[in-house]
């Protein structure tokens, strides 16, 4: 079974990146629910190995591509994010002391924070696009204006999958212009 998650997480980041133009530096948010994963209930039936097969399967295109991955931690530490120091200190962002555990915190944040080169929590970000994994609830960590992403997969799983891109904000009247 985990063997299938990892396969399916690689595909599902080709999909989006086939659709989606992001540029190195800049943050993907994901949430994920390895209980949802499993077809348990969110928060009822979490399982490393499943987090660790989407963190496996997503981390080294993130890492080719040079994008910042902002894994969501669950309710239980208010949907903190594991990020890299490095994305912290490039975005600014004020680290808070807390290291997630899979009942507190979740599974898929507890394994990028066991796998991160140097690991730090922050409270908000705002990230560029994201990937939702289980109805995880990531809007939050978006920038303003997000637009969802249509592909072909629609689970993982037996996880619910939802997509998001951002783009600057339209402003002004009716004699703007915009690219």
């Amino acid at each position: 079974m985990y063997k299938i998650i990892l396969d399916e997480s690689k595909e599902m980041m080709f999909e989006f990146f086939d659709k989606v133009q992001m540029k190195s530096g800049e943050i993907l948010v994901v949430g994920c629910s390895s209980s949802e994963i499993v077809g348990e209930a969110i928060g009822k039936g979490s399982d490393f190995n499943a987090a660790s097969a989407v963190y496996e399967g997503i981390a080294p295109i993130l890492a080719e591509k040079g994008i910042f991955l902002a894994a969501q931690c669950c309710e239980h530490l208010n949907r903190a994010l594991v990020v890299e120091r490095e994305c912290a200190e490039r975005y600014g962002l004020e680290t808070v002391c807390v290291v997630p555990k899979a009942k507190a915190g979740g599974s898929f944040a507890t394994a990028a924070y066991e796998n991160f080169k140097d690991p730090v929590v922050v409270e908000t970000i705002k990230a560029h696009a994201g990937i939702d994994i289980g109805d995880t609830l990531i809007g939050m960590h978006l920038r303003s204006v997000a637009v969802p992403v249509r592909l072909s997969v629609k689970r993982l799983g037996e996880a619910n999958l939802v997509f998001a891109r951002t783009r600057p904000k339209y402003i002004g009247g009716p004699r703007a212009c915009y690219e």
